[in-house]
């Protein structure tokens, strides 16, 4: 995120620097040239000019959604600065009191000629209230872009990955809550439906429709958003869509009018429920049940990549949802069907230095794949899962580790991006790559050589790692 900090002295210049970074990209604008060139030696992005003129903020490329953070020490022609900014085209416009007396009153005076403007006094400077002021305010001015843009749509597609999950489900139906339209309207689709029984049970528990659409039919929707997924993920179908937000690592080669993508969180309804704060929207019991509920399944309950945002947004849907109907949707998982498949990676694995890889075979369903890779990883002394099967003529794996140090998301794309679909998170990642083009560059492999060559391939990731990073450490203990 960018801000650029509008300052007189050097008492706010520091402390914003130390405040903002690293969570926004900070640039700072100062009258004084002497100070600008002190501060700019010392290692401060700082630019000096005249804070009374307009092209000054347009010279520092300020956009709508650029943050603006202006000191207020006290002095008259801070109103002649506000006006520059505004003229500028500057719309989110934090003033900083540092200097004022009576901070209440001065806010009363200034919002009183700018009354989009946003006043904090010093005591509000310091830690979290800011940067949550500004993440707020930034998120709501992305909504109501979006909202704006795909106001005048007829019919809009709300497209979810194939099989979708809970998290997937659930953001369609919070989506489409903050467009304020219908399932007529906002229409929630796959290309694939819903196989796996506990995703099922919650589609049939909450009355979820998710409707079969074709890559030909995803065209005649006026306006085309996906939740929980990217356009690279459906292999070229769809190179073009109006709105995309998704908690998976950002991926090249498609254009998107509005994009929401915070890898960082741990599911994409964390995403949306922020968003539905921001514009205070409305949120039912049914879309609650289903988003609480998805931040726990895509978190395994706050034990894999989550972080204080995930935590924050269940805290704030729990008293909305419905506890009793999110125990009866998640019910019991293990099925004499997917047990078969646990028992069979048993007889076609190896586990070796804590590293656990299995061959299923050939599936009839993706959803087998990860299920035992998030069992085995249950086991003492395995810190890495690794499971592959076959499914429809193509490789399907799934990967689980336990460890800061490791990556699953690199991992799989290092081996497997060139020749099919790979990516993923540091602690579970997949890859699904035609079988045709897998045997073209490893071979035709039988069970036991797939699991050795895969085994080989993680020892090797993970000495390189080793090795990068204590060649991190050494050049760090040098500094």
């Amino acid at each position: 995120m960018r801000c650029i900090a509008v300052c007189q002295t050097e008492l706010a210049i520091r402390m914003l620097d130390e405040i903002l970074l690293p969570s926004f990209e900070v640039e700072f604008l100062v009258e004084s040239k002497p100070l600008a060139r002190r501060l700019h030696d010392a290692g401060l992005n700082v630019v000096g000019g005249d804070l009374r003129r307009t092209d000054t903020y347009l010279k520092a490329d300020l956009t709508p959604g650029t943050c603006i953070v202006v000191e207020d020490n006290g002095r008259k022609s801070l109103r002649k600065v506000l006006e520059a900014v505004w003229n500028a085209g500057g719309t989110l416009v934090y003033v900083l009191g540092v200097g004022a007396a009576d901070s209440r009153k001065r806010e009363e005076e200034l919002k009183a000629q700018f009354p989009e403007l946003n006043y904090l006094a010093l005591s509000e400077l310091f830690g979290g209230p800011l940067l949550t002021e500004f993440s707020r305010s930034l998120t709501r001015l992305r909504v109501q872009q979006y909202q704006r843009f795909l106001s005048d749509a007829g019919r809009i597609l709300i497209l979810l990955h194939n099989d979708p999950d809970p998290d997937a489900m659930a953001s369609g139906l919070a989506l489409r809550n903050v467009l304020r339209r219908n399932k007529q309207t906002a229409v929630i689709a796959a290309l694939q439906g819903v196989t796996r029984p506990e995703n099922q049970r919650m589609m049939n528990l909450l009355d979820i429709h998710v409707e079969i659409v074709t890559p030909a039919q995803v065209h005649e929707f006026e306006r085309i958003t996906m939740v929980d997924v990217q356009p690279h993920y459906f292999a070229g179908a769809i190179d073009r869509v109006d709105l995309v937000i998704d908690h998976h690592p950002e991926q090249a080669g498609y254009t998107a009018v509005y994009k929401d993508i915070r890898a960082d969180y741990g599911s994409t309804s964390t995403i949306l429920t922020e968003h539905l704060r921001a514009v205070d929207a409305n949120i039912s019991e049914r879309t609650a049940t289903a988003m609480l509920y998805a931040i726990k399944s895509d978190t395994l309950f706050f034990n894999r990549q989550a972080n204080r945002v995930d935590i924050e947004a269940f805290s704030y849907l729990y008293p909305l949802a419905d506890a009793a109907l999110i125990k009866k949707m998640e019910g019991a998982e293990i099925t004499v069907e997917r047990l078969d498949y646990v028992l069979r990676a048993r007889q076609n694995s190896r586990l070796q230095e804590q590293i656990f890889c299995a061959f299923l075979g050939n599936s009839p369903r993706e959803d087998f794949i990860p299920y035992v890779a998030d069992f085995y990883l249950q086991l003492e002394d395995v810190k890495w899962t690794i499971v592959a099967g076959i499914v429809n003529d193509t490789l399907v794996m799934s990967v689980r580790n336990l460890g800061y140090q490791r990556n699953a998301g690199e991992f799989v794309r290092k081996y497997f991006a060139e020749i099919g679909s790979a990516g993923g998170h540091r602690a579970m990642a997949k890859a699904v790559v035609p079988l045709r083009a897998f045997r073209e560059k490893f071979g035709n492999l039988s069970a036991d050589q797939f699991t050795e060559r895969v085994l080989a391939m993680a020892h090797e990731f993970l000495h390189e790692r080793e090795h990068h990073h204590h060649v991190e450490r050494r050049v760090m203990a040098r500094a």
